[in-house]
């Protein structure tokens, strides 16, 4: 029998709260983590906090079934959570998995290994993470979303199956996912940074745009409506559905966001 894949716990995009909240926001996580059960194993949840120092680019693989999420604060360090899920035949030998299971660090890269997943046992881990407001972001996810809040930098985030979400993030971002959403808040009156070029193969895109915003924007979709609840002037390429360009007021630096199967709907936040 292969192996069955544990499904992540799903994780939201966070605040940067205080500590005490942050202590709060992990107990319940435990709390819903242990009454979601979905067959007959038993299951373990724990939260292990680990502090790092800024430096570099911070990189971040959770493995084969985990998510990640990261939100700017204003703390001097980088606080990482890591949220660990293990189900076993019984509480115990879920316990004992959970025990097997270590969070990597090796400067600013940050990861999880443990024993191999079987038919009568299996793993994840989530992180949550609260980083300087300017940090550079490398995120991989296999099997888990991936959810940026209030940063600014340089940021490669790649999700295979799973969702991208991003609010309030500036600077180069390239998002990627191939079966999942985007879904995407910008703030303030312009992009700050490089620009965003955001993709999914196999999803619909959510985009939300202040009033009086200013941006280079390019939409697409091959296959897939448009919805778009204010109105635009646009530069059709092919046929109207399939890609669009327009300069919201001043212009500025460029916004792409796309899916190859799947609607897109553009809003007001």
């Amino acid at each position: 029998m292969l192996p069955r894949a544990l499904l992540p716990v799903p994780i939201l995009l966070v605040l940067a709260l205080p500590a005490r909240a942050q202590s709060a926001a992990d107990a319940r996580w435990v709390s819903e983590c242990r009454e979601r059960g979905d067959d007959w194993r038993a299951k373990h949840c724990e939260v292990r906090v680990v502090t790092l120092v800024p430096g570099g680019t911070i990189a971040v693989d959770p493995g084969q079934n985990g998510g990640v999420a990261v939100s700017g604060w204003d703390g001097g360090s980088i606080e990482v959570h890591a949220r660990i899920q293990a189900e076993g035949a019984t509480e115990d030998e879920a316990a004992s998995l959970a025990r097997e299971i270590k969070v990597v660090t090796a400067g600013t890269t940050i990861g999880a290994t443990g024993p191999a997943s079987g038919a009568r046992h299996s793993w994840g881990v989530s992180f949550v993470l609260y980083a300087p407001r300017r940090s550079d972001l490398k995120l991989d996810t296999y099997n888990g979303p991936i959810g940026v809040r209030d940063v600014i930098g340089r940021m490669t985030l790649t999700a295979y199956n799973g969702p991208v979400s991003l609010e309030g993030v500036g600077g180069d971002v390239h998002a990627r996912t191939t079966n999942g959403p985007l879904d995407i808040d910008l703030t303030g009156s312009h992009w700050e940074g490089a620009g965003l070029d955001a993709e999914t193969t196999n999803g619909p895109v959510n985009l939300g745009i202040p009033a009086d915003y200013s941006a280079r924007l390019e939409l697409g979709t091959v296959n897939g409506p448009f919805s778009v609840a204010f109105p635009l002037t646009i530069t059709v390429q092919g046929k109207l559905g399939r890609r669009i360009t327009t300069t919201l007021g001043a212009g500025g630096a460029p916004v792409r966001v796309v899916t190859t199967n799947g609607p897109v709907e553009i809003r007001r936040n």
